[in-house]
């Protein structure tokens, strides 16, 4: 069990993990399964809805063929302090992807709105994490975060870019 977070509040988390492909015929409704098993997902197209499951440790040409065959990308976060997920989640947008993006891990509410800038449209919580840190606590952390130091999160410029635009005049 987990909590799902998205820009608006809690979501309902309507796909079910499935690690091997012998399980695959056990799930009914929409599935997320691993680079391991997705080609035999997509074969067997006995699901309605496919997510993928990606490590954050790997490059996004390993998911590049299936952007058009997925609805939702969840991008595994091992620990909040590795944002690699944060660059995946950028270049998966940049390469056209425009499903649902997931951020599946331990991250904070003080990261939120840094994910939603990257592209993620969700986050998927561990039971532990999100009861120390309810959805309120996500929701007035969105609002709260309105700079970042990356160049490319978002609309705005980064405080780098602004502080190169103030010595400029």
């Amino acid at each position: 069990m987990s909590a799902l977070i998205g820009a608006e509040g809690a979501l309902e988390d309507e796909y079910t993990p499935v690690e091997a492909v012998e399980d695959l015929s056990l799930a009914e409704g929409a599935v997320l399964v691993p680079l391991a098993v997705i080609d035999q997902a997509i074969a067997d197209r006995r699901n309605a809805r496919l997510g993928l499951l990606l490590p954050n440790d790997v490059p996004v040409s390993a998911a590049e063929p299936y952007l058009g065959a997925v609805d939702l990308i969840a991008v595994a976060f091992p620990s909040f302090s590795d944002g690699r997920g944060l660059s995946i989640a950028m270049r998966l947008r940049r390469a056209g992807f425009t499903g649902r993006l997931r951020a599946r891990g331990p991250l904070i509410a003080d990261q939120f709105a840094e994910a939603l800038a990257c592209g993620f449209d969700e986050v998927e919580l561990p039971d532990a994490l999100a009861g120390r840190q309810p959805v309120a606590q996500w929701l007035a952390a969105k609002d709260s975060v309105t700079a970042h130091y990356q160049t490319g999160y978002g609309e705005t410029r980064s405080i780098l870019q602004q502080r190169l635009d103030a010595r400029r005049g």
